[in-house]
């Protein structure tokens, strides 16, 4: 939004001449409302849809019949007959081939969609607004670094230009070619069937000329102009001052269609001659700077003190092995062991003649007494082995 008291208004012929000066209206001074705008912009584009459907008997025209249950098969309907590989196959379903489409489009569908009147009033006070925001605009993709001021106003002879050649010669005097040529750049192919519906092509939105009555020869030397639309300031309409749901149009006006917007949105105490009982929205806030809000003295001294515990959650238990202050708790010699490690890392030990020699008479001694007690047992087996032998045959068991 702007709050600049006055704009200058420009010759067509000369960009840099002024030639008078106008009011700034007080719809230009509404809050920016990005969501009303998108929500407003997304439901009135469903009324443009034209109603199509598939046909209701499509996928059912088969003689087919399900075989019921016992034959190891699914309960589908399938196709009679025999002697052909149809026969036998599922039918009707939408998992089957040639078969139905689940949940079809019917024309009967809710397509269109009805909007209140004052939340479509206050998208278009919005989008209005917007169109003097050079951030927005420029944001928007809009190339009008060259442009003198925003909004562009001129003066109302520019309505009488009936040739294309005037009118690209007024857009390079304002400085607005370089939007044109943006658009004439990015000419794309259409994908898919649209291809063939008479609209090969997709083009960027250029600037918007918005006049009064009585310039029908300047809309025709606008029509061979790439990207530039048309619209009358008495029929403004969402889907051109915001495409896409999208704010920061690059607008021009004239004097005129400048002027009647008074009239159409009002000021910001009186309501609208052409809208009954409409009324502008109200800032909901007068100062965007939420740090300085949050910070003022008002609002610091109806909070409450920072709380200095804050208690945590305990959380998961954690685990001993991977946590060593939970390992520790459980066994605290567990910090020696750690440091013990530690210190011995990295360190290589070497061997020598008399340790190894120690180590070879340690195993012959352990050896040696390992096999005098396998010996020991081995006897006392064999003992006790013909003991049970001399057992058994005393008692004469055949």
């Amino acid at each position: 939004m702007s709050t600049r008291p006055t704009v200058s208004v420009f010759s067509h012929s000369n960009g840099k001449e002024v030639d008078s000066e106008v009011r700034m209206p007080h719809v230009f001074l509404a809050p920016v409302r990005n969501d009303i705008v998108s929500f407003v912009h997304d439901q009135l584009s469903c009324n443009s849809r034209q109603a199509h459907a598939v046909d209701p008997k499509a996928g059912m025209k088969h003689s087919a019949e399900s075989w019921g249950t016992g034959r190891a098969v699914a309960r589908i309907p399938r196709v009679s007959g025999s002697g052909t590989h149809r026969s036998g196959q599922g039918a009707f379903g939408n998992m089957c081939r040639k078969g139905r489409m689940a949940h079809p489009l019917h024309a009967w569908r809710k397509w269109h969609r009805k909007v209140n009147t004052n939340q479509r009033r206050h998208a278009l006070a919005s989008a209005i607004a917007a169109t003097a925001c050079a951030p927005l605009v420029m944001a928007r993709g809009h190339r009008v670094m060259s442009v003198a001021q925003l909004p562009l106003v001129l003066e109302d002879t520019v309505g009488q230009v009936s040739k294309t050649r005037d009118v690209i010669a007024m857009l390079k005097n304002l400085g607005v070619w370089d939007d044109v040529r943006r658009v004439m750049a990015n000419k794309q192919l259409r994908a898919g069937k649209g291809k063939m519906r008479d609209r090969r092509h997709k083009f960027r939105r250029g600037p918007l000329f918005i006049v009064d009555e009585g310039c029908e020869s300047l809309r025709r030397a606008l029509k061979n102009v790439p990207g530039c639309d048309f619209c009358n300031v008495n029929r403004l309409n969402i889907r051109q001052l915001a495409p896409g749901g999208h704010l920061g149009r690059f607008c021009i006006w004239t004097k005129s269609a400048f002027s009647a917007l008074e009239k159409h949105f009002g000021s910001g105490k009186g309501v609208s001659s052409t809208k009954k009982g409409y009324r502008l929205q109200n800032d909901v806030v007068t100062s965007a700077d939420m740090n300085a809000i949050i910070n003022c003295d008002a609002i610091q001294s109806v909070l409450k003190e920072k709380k200095q515990n804050v208690k945590r959650s305990k959380g998961c238990k954690p685990n001993p092995l991977t946590n060593r202050k939970a390992m520790a708790k459980l066994n605290p010699y567990s910090t020696v062991l750690r440091e013990a490690r530690k210190a011995k890392a990295g360190i290589k030990h070497k061997i020598t003649k008399a340790d190894s020699k120690a180590k070879t008479v340690r195993s012959k001694t352990t050896r040696k007494a390992f096999n005098h007690l396998l010996e020991k047992i081995d006897s006392e087996v064999d003992g006790l082995t013909q003991i049970y032998r001399d057992q058994i045959a005393s008692m004469n068991i055949k």
